[in-house]
């Protein structure tokens, strides 16, 4: 008997969990009845189950830190029962913290140490295997007085001398993340988190951003090849939705999305499970079925279209505008450069996602065989930048993985000028990587739209994390900068790198 290797044990948690709580509440009064009219000695197991229902109605309906806990109740116990023995189990029978994929529980553990705000130190040294391959950072002799340091600080649009040009104070941005990819109540806690740190949020390419706008974040509104929120029926750009968006008080920058690592040269995907009404309405689709978003922009079919196209989106937004690209022929490229020099066109900034980015949903090939993963992408598109003499005349932000402070001081260093993270701040508001997304059945109810999972996502708690993320962040940030004897972050260079030779 032959098996396929896709065929595994699959558990329907939300029917294990109905049917076990409700079973402690039957036993409960069974117990009780049992106990009045037979035998007292029934009122033990009255007792216990007592309180175990009381503590499932505590979990259930009381307490917010924990969304598997409100969801689920008392059988997400077991989860954390074994994470907390995971450590062992790992050490002597299976995997070790460094194993699992797209993130190892050491980078996870340093995202929800952070989001809690409960990180403080480690024990007997890192558990990474180090080499001659590996990029590192380099230390000073002589470390700078972190209270001597330069506020970080980066301009976007003033290269053009925008009116409206936007200022940050922190390198780190939410990545695009959409509603539809995202449900309601993870959109709001982002928006609420974001607005609370002072940095942007992404809204992705979700259409008019409804519940981006609801924490009162100040935004980037994403653009992508369907143009969702200011489409025409054809495709193309009604200027007149865009001018209408671009007007409202929180959106301070446009992106224009080409490609993102995950899917580069595919389009966006929203898989039919997770379309309800109101997305139907926000970006204008029909339910019932797969949105797939054209390959590109209908507009841009040259490096010559391409730039008009740019330059079409900055004189109707009248925002700092940039493009999103995940890096494929540096061929095009550098054609895509000599045109912005023959036009005196620019983004005000350009934004490069590895293909180690992350998606909601994307084929399988797509995500694993195409594309510049991030640090090569930034070295080739930093060479043709000066190979095509356009130096300083936009920004470079990235993306792909960079959830960890360290590895975003290496983007810094390879020239970025800010970072984006989406499946960090997916981390910080408790995902636990069970790589369900595309599936409307996560069980911490932040890519599901299900009411019933989303129950045990608290927005102010999430908020919260959200917050003290980018806080602790910014404080390594600071520190690493010091302990490499530097005062400023624009002087980060790759001469700060230990780079494999």
């Amino acid at each position: 008997m032959e098996f396929s290797n896709e065929r595994k044990i699959s558990f329907n948690l939300e029917k294990i969990a109905r049917f076990l709580n409700g079973f402690l509440l039957i036993l409960m009064i069974s117990s009780g009845l049992a106990g009045f009219m037979w035998n007292t000695n029934w009122y033990w197991l009255t007792s216990v189950t007592f309180f175990l229902n009381a503590l499932n109605f505590y979990y259930l309906y009381i307490q917010k830190q924990h969304a598997l806990l409100a969801n689920f109740g008392i059988l997400a116990l077991f989860r954390y029962l074994v994470e907390s023995i995971g450590p062992e189990f790992r050490q002597y029978l299976y995997s070790s913290d460094t194993e699992e994929k797209p993130f190892n529980r050491i980078d996870r553990a340093d995202v929800y140490k952070k989001a809690k705000n409960t990180e403080k130190s480690s024990a007997f040294g890192s558990l990474l295997d180090f080499d001659s391959k590996a990029l590192k950072l380099k230390h000073s002799f002589y470390p700078v007085d972190i209270n001597k340091l330069q506020p970080f600080r980066v301009c976007f649009g003033e290269e053009r001398n925008l009116k409206q040009a936007y200022t940050i104070n922190k390198a780190i941005m939410v990545g695009g993340m959409s509603y539809g990819a995202l449900g309601r109540k993870a959109i709001h806690a982002l928006s609420l988190g974001a607005k609370k740190a002072g940095i942007l949020l992404n809204t992705g390419e979700g259409g008019y951003p409804k519940y981006h706008l609801m924490g009162g974040a100040d935004l980037i509104f994403q653009m992508g090849t369907a143009k969702f929120g200011v489409r025409n029926e054809d495709g193309s750009l009604n200027p007149d939705l865009l001018e209408k968006i671009a007007r409202l008080d929180q959106v301070k920058m446009i992106e224009i999305k080409f490609s993102q690592g995950a899917k580069p040269g595919k389009g966006g995907f929203l898989p039919k499970e997770k379309i309800t009404e109101e997305i139907a309405e926000l970006r204008g689709i029909p339910i019932g079925k797969d949105v797939i978003s054209p390959a590109g922009h209908k507009e841009c079919v040259s490096a010559e279209s391409t730039v008009r196209f740019i330059r079409k989106i900055q004189e109707i937004s009248l925002l700092p505008t940039g493009i999103k690209f995940c890096l494929g022929s540096t061929k095009e490229m550098g054609e895509l450069f000599l045109e912005m020099k023959k036009q005196n066109i620019y983004p005000d900034y350009i934004s490069i996602d590895g293909s180690e980015g992350g998606t909601g949903a994307a084929p399988k090939t797509f995500m694993d065989d195409l594309g510049y993963p991030l640090f090569p992408a930034l070295e080739k598109v930093i060479s043709l930048i000066e190979e095509h003499k356009v130096t300083g005349k936009f920004k470079i932000v990235t993306s792909g993985k960079l959830i960890r402070a360290g590895r975003q001081m290496m983007a810094l260093c390879m020239g970025a000028s800010a970072i984006y993270t989406a499946r960090g701040f997916m981390l910080a508001m408790g995902c636990i990587q069970a790589l369900r997304c595309n599936n409307n059945t996560c069980p911490v109810g932040i890519t599901t739209h299900s009411e019933k999972l989303q129950h045990g996502l608290d927005i102010k708690e999430k908020a919260e994390r959200v917050s003290n993320y980018v806080l602790n962040l910014d404080h390594h940030h600071y520190e690493m900068l010091a302990a490499m004897g530097e005062t400023k972050f624009s002087d980060l260079t790759c001469d700060n790198l230990i780079i494999p030779t």
